[in-house]
């Protein structure tokens, strides 16, 4: 659950409604423009590389710079800026660790608990609940 700060600094966010009579149908901050564009510009750059040719309408680029940008801005919040996201994002994607490396730990069962018959015996019946 988050809780809602009482800071207007925090709330406020910088957005681009569209030309001044004109707003646009969805409110998008300026930063979401730019990371959609260098990202856009990223898969243009792959498919190029891929294909060696570059299409008028880059339909599957766009989609792809659409999804990518939504799933970057998801944890992006007030104290999680775009940059820091991206760097986890690349951080956690090279240095992931190995399943290997794990080791299970051992878990306890009443097999590997053992009772003396001394103790048990000793008990008094209003003890034993």
């Amino acid at each position: 659950m988050r809780l809602r700060t009482d800071d207007d600094i925090y709330r406020a966010r910088l957005l681009y409604l569209g030309p001044p009579g004109y707003t646009l149908p969805v409110h998008l901050p300026y930063a979401q423009y730019g990371a959609f564009a260098a990202l856009l510009a990223l898969f243009m750059f792959i498919h190029w590389l891929a294909t060696g040719d570059v299409e008028l309408f880059p339909s599957i680029e766009i989609s792809l710079a659409l999804v990518a940008t939504s799933l970057i801005f998801r944890y992006v919040d007030a104290d999680r800026p775009a940059t820091t996201v991206v760097r986890t994002l690349l951080t956690d994607w090279k240095h992931t660790r190995d399943a290997g490396a794990e080791k299970r730990i051992p878990a306890y069962s009443t097999r590997s608990i053992r009772l003396r018959p001394t103790l048990v015996e000793t008990a008094r019946p209003e003890e034993r609940l």
